[in-house]
């Protein structure tokens, strides 16, 4: 597929996406969307690769988000089933994904960040769901996922001013995993994804699906109905499962197939 708007490099087991409009701090439009739905969408297809990680070009900006000069002049607006970027309503994937925040993630771009699993951003990140300032709201998730992650009263301090947060403070408030020098998000989240590939891919599949079902029902129903969940039913018959007691037993570090 060729790739106006974003770059892909695999690395092993874990699959780097680049936001590429550094001209407009990776602010994206249509074509973007459409492009990076297809990227992601080879991503969850595709069983070699175990997890994924979203970061922006250059050195100024993660994602700026949707790009309101493209929106003045006429453009079109929209996105496939995935959402902005592809991403932000993309239910269906259960493979981890983490953003490294390189720069500014404000509107679209924050909420990028948020629907993905972690969120490593360097010193100089800074967060914003700043849509009210321009006649527009958060409406690509931000306004759903934010005050789940970090409680009513904190995302209402952020939402209703529309004020910027360091990285620092996303940190605090718990939106934030780690904060890592300038110029090291990617790094830092490669750091992590190394960590993550260290585990059977199933059981981290099946534990995403796991989370991500049960937090949408009762504790009681959560448990009561999670070993019918598709991930953990894979999980269980996958040859990990067999692999990773046998590996322990036999003092030896487990071979993942992933399958």
């Amino acid at each position: 597929m060729d790739l106006n708007f974003s770059k892909v490099e695999r690395n092993g087991p874990i699959t780097i996406v680049t936001l590429s409009r550094p001209e407009v701090y990776n602010a994206l439009h249509t074509d973007a969307h459409f492009e990076l739905q297809k990227v992601f969408d080879d991503f969850s297809a595709d069983p070699a690769q175990w997890v994924a990680i979203v970061t922006g070009a250059g050195d100024k900006a993660f994602c700026a988000g949707n790009d309101l000069k493209w929106q003045a002049a006429g453009g079109k607006r929209g996105w496939d089933k995935g959402g902005f970027a592809g991403l932000t309503s993309r239910f269906d994937c259960d493979k981890p994904i983490i953003a490294a925040v390189n720069g500014v993630a404000m509107g679209g771009g924050f909420e990028i960040a948020l629907a993905c699993d972690l969120i490593i951003a360097s010193e100089n990140a800074t967060f914003a769901l700043p849509e009210p300032r321009v006649g527009l709201a958060a409406l690509a998730g931000g306004l759903h996922r934010l005050p789940r992650q970090i409680g009513l009263k904190r995302a209402m301090g952020m939402i209703l001013t529309a004020r910027h947060v360091s990285a620092k403070e996303g940190h605090e408030l718990g939106f934030v995993n780690e904060v890592v020098p300038q110029g090291e998000a990617l790094a830092g989240a490669l750091r992590w994804a190394e960590m993550i590939t260290k585990n059977s891919p199933m059981s981290i599949r099946a534990s995403k699906q796991t989370i991500q079902k049960g937090l949408a029902v009762s504790l009681e129903q959560a448990i009561e109905e999670q070993r019918d969940y598709p991930a953990v039913k894979a999980m269980v018959a996958s040859q990990d499962y067999v692999e990773g007691p046998k590996a322990f037993s036999e003092k030896r570090p487990p071979k993942w197939v992933g399958k």
